[in-house]
């Protein structure tokens, strides 16, 4: 099978994943929600870094999980999604960037926005009925970061390359 891009996940707790999944299957469109719901790091890492990847998954993974806050419900145009704010994860993020520094896409360089999608590639009008439904009775929260995730990206659905779960 020829080498697949990485994509590096943060991945909730159990109930968490099954809130933000349930989200995800009642508003995202069901012919393109091919995914469970998923907080992105990285969208496209080099497949050759995978082994360098898993060793600091693991050392990353010895430490108590991130701390994170959904702390608002806001638009994509055409969806809607949930921002975590997490500095925690931020410099986990900003650490393995700097180790990968000169292979990450431009996307990747940048500056993160982490959030949750529960809804993309609607009708505007749809997106600002969810929106103003979920802000109608949303109050920040936390949320429980489990691990990291590392996924093939082959074209379609992602295929699990290895996983990592905090400690503490």
């Amino acid at each position: 099978m020829p080498a697949a891009p990485i994509i590096l996940t943060a991945a909730m707790a159990p109930a968490d994943q099954v809130w933000a999944d349930r989200l995800r299957a009642l508003h995202f469109p069901p012919e393109r929600n091919h995914l469970a719901a998923h907080i992105t790091l990285f969208h496209h890492l080099p497949p050759a870094l995978l082994p360098e990847l898993k060793d600091r998954m693991r050392a990353l993974a010895k430490e108590p999980p991130p701390s994170a806050i959904l702390s608002e419900v806001y638009s994509l145009g055409h969806g809607v999604a949930y921002r975590v704010d997490s500095p925690d994860l931020i410099d986990i993020r900003a650490e393995l960037a700097a180790a990968f520094h000169g292979l990450l896409t431009p996307q990747d360089a940048a500056s993160p926005r982490l959030h949750i999608t529960v809804q993309n590639k609607v009708s505007a009008g749809e997106a600002r009925a969810l929106l103003a439904g979920l802000r109608a009775d949303f109050e920040p929260r936390r949320l429980h970061i489990a691990g990291l995730a590392a996924w093939h990206y082959r074209g379609g659905p992602w295929e699990a390359a290895f996983a990592a779960s905090f400690r503490g």
